[in-house]
């Protein structure tokens, strides 16, 4: 039936597109004074491509001045992204869906092979028709958090809010994110907002459908998505205004001294503090590869961190990374300054993408580190520059567009091997 439904909803939302869409897709004199771009130009699909590819191939096209989701789409495919990444903004666009249709607008959405589908790192603002979906589906209902405006299975809108227009008429949507500050906007009417990355939003991330999807939502800046979910569906008038970073020099203290807050753990490694406040990280029973990393993302910073290796030192600071396959998962993509024994490049950076190592540190400065003592270690990483130091003194440097352009958690590793124990203190983080 729904098949059947959508392809004449689709023959006669196309047959009226023809006057429809003619006189959008503009923007005024005073939205180019206030810094608005358009997302899409009206007549081409350019700025527009596959999520995870290079070019757009998957039925995705212009009609009569609109975007039109073709409705071959589904879970698994049929999403396209901005060539750009946006971080903070406001960004608007007018919808149209089809009977018992269903779509959605995502933001932050990050791009690697690993990630199959972008639901799994950027929130989705929900559009669907809930009524016609639910008599399609019959006898399935929509819960809550599946419904139209929500923050797709995290937060609700205010339903007295909510004027939605009937299928086939146009509404309005906007998306603002404010530096972690959330807001859905339906028909000039805000329906929902909320503060990203407060407990509230780490308890709502960690207990729903996100649970074991490790990087939903923390990435602060990514590629903007539209979905097809297998219903035809049709934007214009898509436009974004760039809102300024507030949270440049804001100063992080990492670890408290006292537990794991803000930070979890991956793989197989035991973590503790110990009576003075140390963090301290050993080999797991089964030896194997374990990482401790922040819950939150972190681009550009100047990190400083001290570390005593207490037997085997094999361990590391990853950056810019991520872990795929939940948390039992140890398999971590990003990269990592070294920190091992002597004579093994301890403020080098190797790269788990398949490079290898990106820069290792000239043979005489390996004196620099302190075995069994406590040394202090100097990350920064600003834009495609990383810079490296050991006890104030300069290790390596190096410039790469890779690194650049990505972003990541803080990760602390222990090797996989026998006997390795590594402990961690003073974790000071400035953002830049």
């Amino acid at each position: 039936m729904k098949k059947i439904v959508s392809f004449v909803a689709m023959s006669a939302l196309a047959a009226g597109m023809a006057t429809s869409c003619q006189k959008h897709n503009t923007l005024s004199e005073a939205e180019k004074a206030e810094g608005w771009q358009l997302l899409f130009d009206g007549e081409t699909m350019n700025g527009w491509r596959d999520f995870n590819g290079t070019e757009l191939t998957n039925g995705w096209r212009v009609v009569d001045g609109c975007i039109q989701a073709s409705g071959e789409g589904g879970d698994a495919s049929g999403y396209i992204v901005t060539d750009k990444k946006y971080s903070n903004f406001e960004l608007v666009w007018d919808w149209k869906l089809t009977y018992g249709g269903n779509s959605g607008m995502l933001y932050h959405v990050v791009e690697h092979p690993r990630f199959d589908v972008p639901y799994v790192t950027g929130p989705e603002y929900q559009l669907i028709d809930n009524e016609g979906w639910e008599e399609v589906n019959a006898p399935t209902k929509l819960e809550e958090w599946q419904k139209l405006g929500v923050d797709y299975a995290m937060h609700l809108p205010d339903y007295s809010k909510m004027k939605v227009n009937p299928v086939g008429k146009w509404n309005s949507s906007k998306i603002v994110y404010d530096n972690g500050h959330v807001e859905h906007w339906l028909n000039g009417e805000k329906i929902l907002e909320f503060e990203a990355y407060t407990e509230d939003w780490f308890a709502k991330k960690s207990s729903g459908k996100w649970g074991d999807h490790t990087e939903y939502g923390l990435a602060h800046e990514g590629v903007i998505c539209l979905q097809d979910h297998g219903d035809p569906a049709s934007f214009r008038n898509i436009k974004i205004k760039e809102l300024p970073e507030k949270r440049a020099g804001q100063k992080v203290s990492l670890f408290n001294g006292k537990d794991l807050t803000g930070w979890e753990l991956f793989g197989s490694m035991r973590v503790s503090v110990d009576d003075e406040g140390n963090l301290v990280t050993e080999n797991g029973e089964d030896l194997q590869y374990g990482y401790l990393g922040t819950r939150e993302y972190y681009k550009d910073f100047d990190l400083t961190v001290e570390f005593k290796q207490m037997s085997n030192g094999n361990s590391g600071l990853f950056f810019h990374s991520f872990v795929h396959g939940g948390f039992k998962s140890n398999v971590v993509n990003g990269w990592q300054c070294e920190v091992a024994p002597r004579g093994n490049d301890t403020g080098g950076v190797y790269e788990s993408y398949g490079r290898g190592w990106l820069k290792q540190i000239p043979e005489e400065k390996e004196s620099i580190l302190k075995e069994g003592e406590w040394n202090t270690l100097r990350l920064k990483v600003e834009g495609n520059k990383v810079q490296t130091w050991l006890n104030g003194e300069p290790m390596m440097e190096l410039d790469d567009e890779l690194i650049g352009s990505k972003t990541g958690r803080i990760m602390l590793q222990i090797h996989d091997g026998n006997n390795i124990k590594v402990l961690w203190r003073n974790f000071n983080l400035t953002k830049l």
